[in-house]
């Protein structure tokens, strides 16, 4: 009796455990948060949409969207950085999160390269500096740096927030210019890009998605792009590096990112669903037809870009004193 006791318990025990084994493989078991630390409408949050509904389809579960803003990023990625380490909450990463934040705050709440996991960049963005044509209304950036120059303090530019890329592009345009405008932070480029449209701000820097159809429609004038290239949709336009001022010619990337200690198994199904994601043309078509290019590589080549990218914004900042205000 005693021994088919034993055996039914281990039995029992077998089959309790079971599912717990399954589970633990069967990533990912329920819906997954995608955590864009940017408010609604910017280029963060274009990125994330563009991506996130076939993202879901090729894991198997749905993935939400999730706008936590603040803090020119900071607040986001802190929440991806302090959450479990199971894959159900994953983060965009962007330049500001990874680079320009730590660059400028030595009392970031996070580190960007030991409390997050990199999973791959998604895409490389030109950035652009554009104006109200409104209220400055000039033909070109050499007449906007005149004019600037004339008038210091005078005129503001807006960006997605203090310490972010858009922000610390902003002060670099400054000090390489000699000019003076104020800096306007917001939380996110879409409410920066609202306000700069309705003339409350004279000018931006932005990423090109969320500015480009603007651009378009003449509701803002474009000066230059960072790229490597002049843009196809904007080919009139010529890129920073043209201009003289290469030093601030660098595109934002936007990436996926998860906690410290994310198990690799998890990576690499994240990964490899994200590059089948970037592989669909609709996908591909979207996210060109909006100024992105195309990346998709791996977590280790993610990793170096995120700590290449940090070296040189600690470098420019050193070099130029630039300081959070």
């Amino acid at each position: 009796m005693s021994q088919r006791r034993t055996l039914l318990a281990a039995l029992l025990a077998a089959l309790l455990a079971q599912p717990v084994f399954v589970a633990a493989q069967a990533y990912p078991a329920k819906p997954i948060r995608l955590i864009v630390p940017f408010a609604p409408g910017g280029t963060t949050d274009i990125v994330a949409r563009a991506v996130g509904d076939r993202l879901g389809r090729e894991l198997g579960q749905p993935v939400i969207i999730e706008n936590r803003a603040g803090g020119g990023g900071t607040i986001g990625a802190d929440f991806v950085a302090k959450s479990a380490a199971d894959g159900y909450i994953l983060g965009v990463a962007t330049v500001s999160t990874m680079a320009t934040n730590p660059a400028t705050n030595p009392k970031m709440p996070y580190d960007s390269v030991k409390d997050l996991t990199p999973i791959l960049n998604l895409v490389n963005v030109p950035n652009v500096m554009t104006v109200n044509p409104t209220k400055i209304p000039v033909k070109d950036i050499k007449e906007a740096i005149a004019l600037f120059k004339k008038n210091p303090g005078r005129y503001s530019y807006a960006s997605s927030g203090t310490g972010g890329i858009s922000h610390l592009d902003g002060e670099a345009f400054k000090v390489m210019t000699g000019t003076f405008i104020v800096h306007i932070p917001y939380r996110g480029s879409g409410p920066a890009l609202n306000d700069t449209i309705a003339g409350q701000v004279d000018a931006q820097f932005d990423n090109l998605p969320s500015s480009l159809p603007h651009i378009k429609s003449g509701k803002l004038k474009a000066l230059a792009v960072m790229s490597e290239k002049r843009v196809e949709a904007l080919p009139e336009v010529p890129t920073f590096a043209e201009v003289g001022l290469k030093a601030i010619n660098n595109m934002a990337w936007y990436g996926l990112v998860g906690p410290a200690a994310l198990p690799r198994e998890v990576v690499q199904k994240v990964q490899a669903a994200a590059v089948k994601t970037l592989n669909d043309p609709e996908i591909r078509k979207r996210l060109a037809d909006g100024g992105s290019y195309i990346d998709g590589g791996t977590p280790e080549q993610f990793a170096q870009l995120i700590q290449s990218e940090l070296a040189q914004r600690r470098d420019i900042v050193k070099k130029q004193n630039i300081k959070l205000e």
